[in-house]
């Protein structure tokens, strides 16, 4: 009778052994084998990085992106919601470079049991614009095609370190990528060359985008900083429209992330003294198009951008854009 009892209990002490054993392996990163056989889910913060990031894992991650279309994510701060999509995620990325400030905070406990990375934050300090008063880099850095493909590569060496099976199709997911914006890049760079030179000027509500004037060049004048946490002071408004008025600069852009007050402030007080300017047309800045739309991918945020830049300033656009016969239902109007 007691040796029963006995071997019931190293038996029992054994299976709880075995039990603990497994629960330990189970709360770590998923084991390759479990990642072959079922989709892993990246939790993203912006469109931007969930367009890398989708196009890179291909079948084999759902990406979900929590600031869609139209909202800023300056001032994005995660709901209760959010919080539990970023617990249930198997990796987590973010922007960074203090574009989603708040977003911070809800993830740095969550980097102890997965990959939590920004993926912008890897960037060399000399590819990065830092402007004056600013306490931080200028986060929009998407704005430059070939700094976008700097943040693509990044992306996919954080992919294969989680999910090393399938590094080759990565790899070659990335390539089809890094291609596909290398003729973007060269598309931008061709169409806003053809606008006259004194008209390269690119006036906007926030400071968004000084890397798109860097690589492309065309100065940029912004009435709010590169967060639209910062004020729109009615000094720097009134500064603007003197600078309109005596450049003649003939067209000002909204923003579809951004209220267009401060923007329409500037063309009443244009106005006011004699210089009508107009709406040159609405530019994705911190947030893509509708998920479905061509503007709801990153080629074509900027395919759009540079065409309705180019086409408000005296450029030549070609027939179709960028998209040409690939996407000749689609807009970039």
């Amino acid at each position: 009778m007691v040796r029963a009892q006995f071997i019931h209990c190293i038996l029992g002490l054994s299976l709880l052994t075995l039990l603990c054993g497994c629960g330990e392996s189970s709360s770590t990163k998923p084991s390759t084998e479990a990642q072959s056989d079922k989709a892993y889910r990246i939790v993203v913060t912006t469109g931007m990085v969930k367009d890398a990031a989708a196009a890179i894992a291909g079948k084999h991650a759902a990406v979900e992106n929590l600031i869609g279309e139209g909202s800023d994510p300056h001032l994005f701060s995660p709901s209760r919601d959010d919080v539990v999509a970023f617990d249930a995620a198997d990796v987590i990325l973010y922007s960074g470079l203090y574009l989603e400030g708040k977003v911070i905070q809800a993830v740095k406990g969550l980097a102890e049991n997965k990959p939590v990375h920004g993926v912008c934050d890897s960037l060399d300090h000399e590819t990065l614009l830092h402007p004056a008063g600013e306490a931080h880099p200028d986060p929009h850095v998407w704005m430059d095609v070939k700094i976008w493909q700097e943040v693509a590569r990044h992306t996919a060496t954080i992919l294969k370190a989680y999910d090393p099976a399938h590094a080759a199709e990565y790899d070659a997911n990335l390539a089809t990528y890094v291609a596909e914006l290398s003729a973007l890049d060269a598309y931008a760079k061709a169409v806003v060359d053809t606008v006259p030179a004194e008209n390269r000027v690119l006036v906007t509500a926030h400071d968004a985008f000084g890397y798109f004037g860097r690589a492309y060049g065309v100065e940029v004048l912004a009435i709010q900083g590169i967060s639209t946490e910062s004020e729109a002071g009615l000094h720097q408004i009134n500064k603007l429209v003197d600078m309109l008025v005596a450049r003649k600069i003939s067209a000002i852009f909204v923003e579809s992330s951004v209220s267009d007050e401060n923007i329409k402030a500037l063309q009443e007080g244009a106005h006011a003294k004699g210089h009508d300017v107009k709406i040159g047309g609405e530019l994705f800045s911190d947030a893509m198009g509708a998920p479905g739309t061509y503007e709801g991918t990153y080629v074509g945020m900027i395919a759009h951008n540079v065409t309705t830049i180019a086409r408000a300033l005296g450029g030549t656009v070609p027939a179709g854009g960028f998209a040409g016969a690939d996407h000749s239902g689609e807009s970039e109007e």
